[in-house]
């Protein structure tokens, strides 16, 4: 099953209201966030990590980076890596790699929010394709996803 069904039946059996998008390929948050009409901070991007032998998902704004040594001493985890392609390719069967849904449910993986999403009422992120996205309530992704929410990311510095 494709993981944007996948996505799509999760919410519907917690009855939860949510729009799906559909655009042209975007790659990169800042291009997503772009091609739906919001600000970056807006997009929930997922980051795939290991650490101390286990993957897990950190969800965080957009327009930020994900702070490895700080995820780690939250964590209390003596390393942490971002995930290799291939890993992100074996562990997301079905999506396309870097448009990995924050489900963690679906895919077996802990999830976890970094604190600065928490201050939105709705985000957006990719739905296992580089041209899907879903729209819904931060309190009804929190319901459906159930993250353990703390920090570990910074804002990026744009490049003019």
């Amino acid at each position: 099953m494709a993981t944007l069904q996948r996505c799509t039946d999760l919410l519907d059996r917690g009855r939860i209201h949510y729009t799906h998008a559909h655009h042209a390929n975007a790659y990169r948050a800042r291009e997503v966030a772009a091609v739906e009409h919001l600000p970056p901070y807006k997009l929930a991007k997922t980051v795939i990590f290991c650490g101390d032998g286990f993957y897990a998902m950190a969800v965080l704004p957009g327009d930020c980076i994900l702070d490895l040594v700080e995820l780690a001493i939250s964590l209390g985890l003596q390393s942490v890596r971002l995930a290799t392609e291939g890993e992100i390719v074996r562990l997301f069967p079905g999506a396309e790699v870097g448009a990995m849904p924050p489900f963690g449910e679906l895919f077996n993986l802990p999830v976890y929010l970094d604190g600065r999403l928490t201050r939105e009422k709705h985000i957006v992120f990719k739905a296992g394709t580089h041209g899907d996205a879903i729209h819904m309530r931060l309190d009804d992704y929190v319901q459906v996803a159930r993250p353990l929410i703390m920090r570990f990311a910074y804002p990026e510095v744009a490049v003019s």
